[in-house]
């Protein structure tokens, strides 16, 4: 049997300068790559070559009306691929880079595959606070097109070893190069906020709260649910779920279950995301301790309540799509 966790894998790199130099190198040559954010781990590959941009969906098995965001490394990048407005002027000088994205029109002469678009005249854009992540994009010198690196609808990557999971040593599809830089600190994906619109709406909760995108722009996001034609990820119904059905809010599991805890109230759990109730910390171990739990092979994973403000909105978004069916 394939050993999901190679302690020799000629794909792995550290985030050394050499390691860096072949991920951007295997970018520039149409290659993929798995490589790490702030937010989780991404399969990246170059934005503007087509047949890269559609190994993506094809190692996935991500379908394509589903958009893919654009990562880049710096705003005067950005600028050139997408229509700015004072709006995405005002977040991108607040949040960037980090954990946002922004979905804005495409320049009529922007150099993306339409595949990243799925078809639509927008397109998601991220500058990731990332340092590893940023230099890999500025030495391949392409805005790197990157779902997270997982197989489409599973739970996300937060470190390498899940990516190995994923595409495990000798499978033909999947990233021709790691970078292991670690666990990612925030383990939620970015927040998605759509200003291809008159009216700003947030189409995914993720590291950066909702409370502070309202207090920067002076007006509160709409929310929107509509999945007919995504306009960007995340926003399918069932997303991000583990093998084992998963259920939320709930105290207890029956015996052949586990229990996802979260505060300090809670005794009886297997994990606790966070035994002091931090938000942030939760949102940090969520993916990792998903999936440990689904590796045990248990009935279910139960997780109990999570306050729905801030950081806990994107859990709690995670916990639904991940339920969902």
């Amino acid at each position: 049997m394939t050993d999901p966790y190679p302690t020799a894998d000629e794909r792995r790199v550290t985030a050394s300068p050499s390691g860096i130099t072949r991920a951007a190198d295997a970018l520039a040559s149409g290659r993929l790559i798995a490589f790490p954010t702030e937010t989780v781990y991404g399969l990246g590959a170059d934005a503007e070559n087509d047949d890269a941009v559609a190994r993506i969906f094809e190692a996935k098995g991500r379908p394509r009306f589903n958009p893919l965001i654009v990562h880049v490394a710096g705003t005067s990048w950005a600028r050139e691929l997408v229509h700015f407005d004072r709006r995405a002027e005002l977040l991108a000088e607040r949040f960037w880079p980090g954990a946002l994205t922004l979905v804005l029109r495409r320049k009529s002469g922007a150099s993306l595959s339409r595949l990243v678009s799925a078809g639509l005249d927008t397109a998601a854009i991220r500058l990731p606070q990332h340092a590893v992540a940023h230099q890999i994009i500025e030495k391949a010198g392409v805005p790197v097109a990157a779902p997270s690196a997982n197989r489409s609808g599973l739970v996300s990557p937060t470190t390498a070893d899940h990516v190995y999971e994923a595409w495990p040593r000798g499978i033909e599809l999947g990233p021709d190069v790691i970078v292991d830089d670690g666990p990612c600190a925030i383990g939620l994906e970015s927040t998605v906020v759509d200003l291809s619109e008159p009216e700003p709406t947030l189409l995914r909760p993720g590291g950066i709260a909702i409370e502070d995108l309202n207090a920067a722009l002076g007006e509160e996001l709409r929310t929107s649910e509509k999945i007919d034609a995504p306009k960007s990820p995340g926003m399918l119904l069932r997303h991000y779920a583990p093998n084992t059905p998963l259920v939320m809010n709930v105290e207890n599991t029956s015996p052949d279950g586990l229990l996802l805890g979260f505060g300090p109230t809670v005794r009886n759990a297997d994990l606790n995301l966070s035994p002091s109730g931090d938000l942030r910390e939760a949102a940090a171990n969520l993916f990792a301790m998903i999936h440990q739990l689904d590796k045990r092979g248990m009935a279910e994973i139960a997780v109990t309540p999570i306050p729905d403000i801030g950081l806990g909105r994107a859990i709690n978004d995670r916990l639904r799509r991940a339920a969902a069916g």
